[in-house]
């Protein structure tokens, strides 16, 4: 079976052909990072599997994906390669596609975004520059699936198949001469041996450690330091890898102008027209805001709440009413009600109730994905971002965190700065993710009705401020790094497919939903008889049960911020292994039938400050068990782990006392 890798820059439309292809689906995004990592799909009939590896500008690997890339180029067999080119794009793309065919491997290019360089007033003959390159190029748009099945047909071929002429750039007699020495030394078994001489010189580090494996590295130092001289004063340049992009920019250049033609010159696209506007230095931020603003509007009070309403009707009336029938026809025990109504239906119904709540707040961030914004959400923050030593590109995987911090943390392998990428993954838990977001709408329809969205905001402009306070801090003490240059690429805007809105809102909600049937339904059992055991016996009084033990100890060090009670303790403590589970403990603590219930009886028990001061410390405090576990997986260390436990526990604990510090001197009980 052939094994055939796909590859290409970022926002080239690489993720969504390979759902095409595969007929499955992979997380389809607008922004640099979608795949992080290796995935591999069957491809269509059975013709083969399709690895799709991390979008890449280069082979010289300058973030964690580029190096992945590399790595398993090196390390990994495999039959053929699928390149796909962003046709409006296409000197840069291009530059990946070079190197991709010195590497010697059979390839097809898949000349994606037809439609978008039409519209930017690009003619392109893909005959002619098929002739140039000696490759296979198919004009496509894989977001329709327009030119797919030619694809699928070229790559199952007997196109993959056949051998492919060794490509060639001369890089000048210097260069020439210098790669020659070095092939002379490698081993016979090198696959690429002119693809890795190359790959060296232009500085690539898995390269580079491959060859020290089996060439002395002295030697290896003193031809690169020599060639980069000789270079340097023939040419000028400062670098070995500077003239090497230079060569083949010129290359790529000259084929260019052979096959593709400008019929809009000065043109100004749609994309830049909104650009003008929503990346200004002035209104970037405030549109930004303001679209957060709507989201929550249209999440807690014009959609969102109704939903919500709707389905707690459901869950407390027809479904309750029908299980009591079905345990009383059987006879069932009062111990066996008890738990399946004050355990499951208050703990896993309780938090199931705010599922159309989060379902609306996946859409729209799958919406801002996959129509283009979110790369312009990290150029404005760019500004902001640099100020506190950082970059827009760090602020994406925040964005991320807003639905779920576990692939927010993930998505920071795409920064190339270790310290950086170290400092957005330990920051990254204080976005409010779609978790929180069942305790806050339970909060903020009892103490803020009138103004739900905005309160709900000023706690996701909360997290945001306080992660780049502590970034300045961080960056300026333990964690001091060198400045990093910010690219992103701006890929036009494109009105989503509802096809992929509703895939990607479903891969994104499905995870709260199955947690529901698995992780809290068993938390909520687990605290029910917590509830319903103490040190008397069984079905004591829920004050004397072991769980009230339990939140009361942590309740007393919780006095100081408006929430001292054990019922706050307790919920807090389950609220670890998952954020939901504080609104499934509530419900079990007050015997709530329901939402509505739960509410007045939270109202007699909270004043608005104190529900705002909860709020903001469920925010900050302690990320939940799966967050912390990718922690320790991005990091590969317990220190740092530990670290980023730790210093949320204590800013949540600062910022919720001086929210009372500040209500109670402004006059609020």
């Amino acid at each position: 079976m052939n094994e055939i890798v796909l590859a290409g820059n970022p926002n080239t439309g690489k993720s969504s052909l390979f759902n095409s292809l595969t007929g499955s689906y992979e997380y389809v995004g607008n922004w640099a990072g979608v795949t992080v990592e290796k995935k591999v799909g069957t491809l269509k009939a059975g013709a083969g599997t399709l690895i799709d590896l991390p979008g890449l500008y280069s082979l010289n690997p300058l973030s964690h994906d580029e190096e992945v890339a590399s790595r398993f180029l090196l390390g990994e067999s495999f039959d053929s390669i699928l390149n796909v080119v962003d046709a409006s794009q296409l000197e840069r793309n291009l530059n990946l596609t070079v190197q991709l065919l010195e590497y010697g491997k059979p390839l097809v290019i898949a000349l994606n975004m037809m439609d978008v360089a039409r519209q930017g007033g690009l003619e392109i003959d893909t005959n002619r520059l098929s002739e140039l390159l000696g490759v296979t190029v198919i004009p496509v748009v894989a977001r329709s699936g327009k030119g797919t099945d030619q694809v699928l047909e070229a790559i199952s071929g007997s196109t993959s198949g056949e051998a492919l002429k060794p490509y060639f750039i001369s890089y000048g007699e210097l260069l020439e001469d210098a790669i020659a020495r070095l092939m002379e030394r490698l081993p016979e078994e090198i696959l690429s041996p002119r693809w890795m001489a190359v790959q060296f010189f232009e500085g690539n580090s898995v390269v580079r450690a491959t060859l020290e494996a089996s060439i002395d590295p002295k030697w290896l130092d003193q031809l690169y330091k020599t060639t980069e001289e000789a270079l340097s004063r023939t040419f000028g340049v400062r670098t070995l890898s500077q003239y090497i992009r230079k060569q083949r920019a010129d290359h790529i250049h000259t084929y260019l102008e052979q096959c593709v033609r400008h019929t809009k010159e000065g043109y100004r696209t749609f994309s830049e027209k909104i650009d003008r506007i929503v990346t200004d230095k002035f209104l970037g931020i405030p549109i930004f805001l303001l679209f957060m603003y709507l989201t929550f509007k249209l999440t807690f009070e014009w959609i969102g709440t109704p939903l919500s309403d709707l389905l707690d009707s459901f869950i407390n009336g027809p479904l309750r009413s029908g299980t009591t029938w079905l345990l009383d026809s059987m006879g069932a025990q009062d111990f066996i009600k008890a738990l399946i109504f004050d355990g499951i239906f208050a703990g896993v119904g309780g938090v199931l109730v705010f599922v159309p709540q989060i379902f609306i707040l996946f859409f729209i961030i799958s919406f801002i994905e996959d129509s283009g914004y979110m790369a312009r959400i990290a150029s404005v923050m760019d500004r902001l971002m640099e100020l506190v030593g950082l970059n827009g590109k760090t602020f994406i995987p925040m964005i991320i965190g807003f639905g779920c911090n576990v692939p927010g943390i993930m998505a920071a392998r795409t920064i190339e700065q270790p310290k950086e990428r170290l400092l957005t993954i330990i920051l990254t838990p204080l976005m409010s993710c779609s978790a929180r977001l069942s305790v806050y709408s339970l909060f903020v329809g009892i103490f803020f009705k009138s103004n739900q969205a905005l309160v709900v905001l000023s706690l996701y402009v909360l997290g945001v401020v306080l992660a780049l306070l502590l970034a300045k801090l961080f960056s300026s003490t333990i964690l001091k790094q060198q400045e990093s240059m910010f690219v992103v690429e701006l890929p036009p805007y494109r009105i989503p497919q509802w096809k992929t809105l509703s895939r990607s809102t479903w891969e994104k909600g499905k995870g709260f939903v199955r947690k529901a049937g698995t992780f809290i339904f068993g938390g909520s059992v687990l605290i029910w008889l917590l509830s319903y055991t103490g040190p008397q016996g069984f079905n004591v009084a829920m004050d004397q049960s072991f769980l009230a033990k339990i939140g009361g100890l942590i309740g007393q060090v919780l006095t100081p911020l408006g929430f001292g009670s054990w019922q706050a303790g307790a919920a807090l403590i389950t609220g670890f292994l998952a954020k939901e589970v504080v609104v499934s403990t509530m419900n079990i603590i007050y015997a709530a039938p329901d939402t509505a219930t739960l509410q007045g009886l939270l109202a007699g028990h909270f004043t608005a400050l104190q529900a705002y001061s909860f709020m903001a410390f469920i925010l900050l405090y302690v990320p939940c068990l799966a967050t912390v576990g990718v922690i320790r997986k991005e990091t590969m260390s317990a220190r740092w782990t530990w670290f980023s436990v730790l210093y949320a526990l204590v800013i949540a604990y600062i910022i919720s006392y001086i929210i009372m510090l500040v209500g109670r001197a402004l006059g609020y009980n």
